[in-house]
């Protein structure tokens, strides 16, 4: 017995239907059915975690007719190996919040708009790209989007289309996130070249003061550097630009008072959690695990590895650390970022 296809206001309506990427080709979103429990389970929501399953194409003119009214959406902004994936599984509370790790539909944006989207159009799809991600799984639920820190260049266009949204800053300090770096390896170094590259492409590299024809001649981790400065410096102008719409905090202020950093952003997003709900949170099994690995994660484990990190490439990270914060000083780029979620 045949059994007759879902409509499009049937899959629209059900939150498991997640946007997950854009085709500009054929102006459609891809959707991959995902329950809210394998989302918590996996640390991104890219292909890599869920599967080679086919995925449901609907044209994003059918999706947009048929999609539920707009929910409330807030978002995790950071510049990578910052904790941002463990706070976002912390905010993902049923009947609370709704969490996106890093959902690729907003990639594809960026990707659409290097190779020649033109802004008006990309633009469109920006907010129609929110507007189909923002479908929680109860009314009474809001939406937090971690994006990739690759989307971060659309931080104002997404602000601008989403007036009542506010945002978390989050950045590891930058000798935390060299240490991050270089104990990756071959793999870390590569990274932060490609997201070097992208920064060049979106002009984020201009006001650091380092000429083009210098960036060659750049260490592993001066390049690492650099586009932690370029990435600061983004956050500090939108601090001034957004002004209360955005808070900051750095990953050793969270992982010190975890509470305090989700009262506080609570408080931003306007969610409702009280004290014993966070304490939930803080002493359960997502402060327990690696939020990527998902590994038990004992106390001090962070900061043991950060430390590890440190000594093996010493002499390299403290010459880094001195010549960033003379880039930083000549830019006028604060190591530590205005407007703190917490005091």
């Amino acid at each position: 017995m045949m059994t007759q296809a879902p409509s499009f206001q049937t899959i629209m309506h059900d939150p498991q239907w997640l946007a997950h990427r854009y085709d500009p080709g054929h102006d459609a979103f891809h959707l991959r059915k995902v329950s809210r429990a394998r989302r918590a389970e996996i640390p991104f929501l890219t292909d890599e975690y869920l599967g080679s399953d086919r995925p449901l194409i609907v044209r994003r003119t059918d999706a947009i007719e048929h999609a539920p009214p707009a929910a409330p959406i807030h978002f995790i902004f950071h510049s990578a190996y910052c904790c941002s994936t463990l706070l976002a599984a912390a905010l993902d509370i049923p009947g609370t919040a709704t969490a996106l790790k890093e959902p690729v539909l907003l990639n594809d944006l960026v990707g659409w708009r290097h190779r020649g989207g033109r802004g008006a159009q990309v633009a469109r799809v920006i907010d129609d790209g929110l507007r189909v991600l923002a479908r929680p799984f109860s009314a009474a639920e809001a939406t937090i989007v971690k994006p990739s820190n690759i989307v971060n260049p659309l931080i104002p266009a997404i602000m601008a289309m989403r007036p009542d949204a506010r945002a978390l800053l989050l950045h590891a300090p930058l000798d935390a996130y060299l240490a991050s770096i270089a104990r990756k390896g071959m793999w870390g170094r590569l990274w932060v070249r490609d997201l070097f590259d992208k920064l060049i492409r979106e002009g984020m590299l201009g006001s650091l003061g380092i000429a083009p024809d210098e960036y060659l001649r750049l260490t592993d981790l001066q390049v690492a550097a650099a586009g932690w400065l370029a990435q600061q410096q983004q956050f500090q102008h939108l601090t001034a630009t957004l002004k209360q719409r955005v808070a900051t905090i750095d990953s050793d202020s969270f992982l010190a008072r975890p509470h305090d950093a989700l009262a506080a952003l609570g408080q931003l997003f306007c969610l409702d959690l009280d004290h014993s709900a966070i304490t939930a949170i803080v002493d359960g099994p997502v402060f327990a695990r690696d939020a990527k690995s998902g590994d038990a994660f004992a106390p001090g484990k962070r900061a043991a590895d950060a430390k590890s990190g440190i000594a093996l490439h010493a002499e390299e990270l403290e010459k880094v650390a001195v010549w960033a914060s003379r880039v930083a000083d000549g830019a006028g780029i604060p190591l530590a970022l205005p407007q703190p979620l917490i005091g």
